[in-house]
């Protein structure tokens, strides 16, 4: 493995890694119709014998998404368990996220939009094992601290991933959320649009500019960055 491909893995995993973050956040926020205002959805009326359930469930999703934004800035910042931070973060994120498909399945006979949050979880913890696998993890070297122009490309497509996120919210979210023709995401609107387009148009022209900057820097000036103490 060559040290820039080695550049670009460690660019996916934090993305990733930031991406499982928000999206817990997202989804722990968005439980809080289940949780407490089931009375005010007449569709969650179903789930009144079970708040005390969701109200769980969304207080953990939301802790889980606390530790995957804490352990985003570990992997940025390098060190000995930064690694097994995150790897612990997806695995209980992996596993709550099941959960809270299933019992939305088996309660609602719906799993969206738990499913899509257990998905994704699912998907970076896998990228993250196989990015464990030692002769992948000795080349990324996530104990080390990474270089300004890593990290704000990792740091500009993370944000461009959560703007798309909130700007696509009411296409993934809308369908299990309306009811007599009234989209509950509406209530959002227009400040979600307004934040998530601000995060997508600053990260892509952020992501844009250090990527290339990375990409066009030879790899022998890579490697002396790498090796310097």
């Amino acid at each position: 493995m060559t040290v820039k491909s080695a550049q670009i893995l460690w660019i996916v995993a934090v993305v990733a890694m930031g991406m499982t973050a928000a999206m817990n956040l997202f989804g722990g926020i968005g439980t809080v119709c289940a949780a407490f205002l089931t009375d005010n959805f007449p569709p969650m009326l179903v789930l009144k014998d079970h708040q005390w359930l969701y109200q769980r469930m969304m207080l953990i999703t939301i802790a889980i998404g606390i530790a995957g934004v804490s352990a985003t800035f570990g992997l940025f910042r390098g060190g000995s368990h930064a690694y097994r931070n995150a790897l612990l973060v997806l695995i209980v994120g992996a596993v709550m996220g099941e959960l809270h498909a299933r019992s939305s399945l088996v309660l609602r006979g719906k799993m969206v939009p738990a499913n899509i949050k257990f998905y994704i979880n699912l998907f970076t913890l896998v990228l993250f094992l196989i990015m464990g696998l030692p002769s992948i993890r000795g080349g990324i070297s996530f104990s080390k601290p990474r270089g300004k122009k890593e990290a704000t490309a990792a740091g500009g497509m993370a944000a461009l991933l959560v703007g798309v996120m909130m700007l696509t919210m009411p296409l993934w979210v809308g369908s299990s959320h309306t009811y007599e023709g009234t989209d509950w995401t509406g209530v959002l609107q227009p400040g979600l649009s307004i934040v998530g387009l601000a995060f997508a148009a600053g990260g892509l022209g952020v992501f844009l500019k250090a990527a290339a900057t990375v990409i066009r820097q030879p790899e022998s000036t890579v490697l002396a960055n790498e090796l310097r103490p």
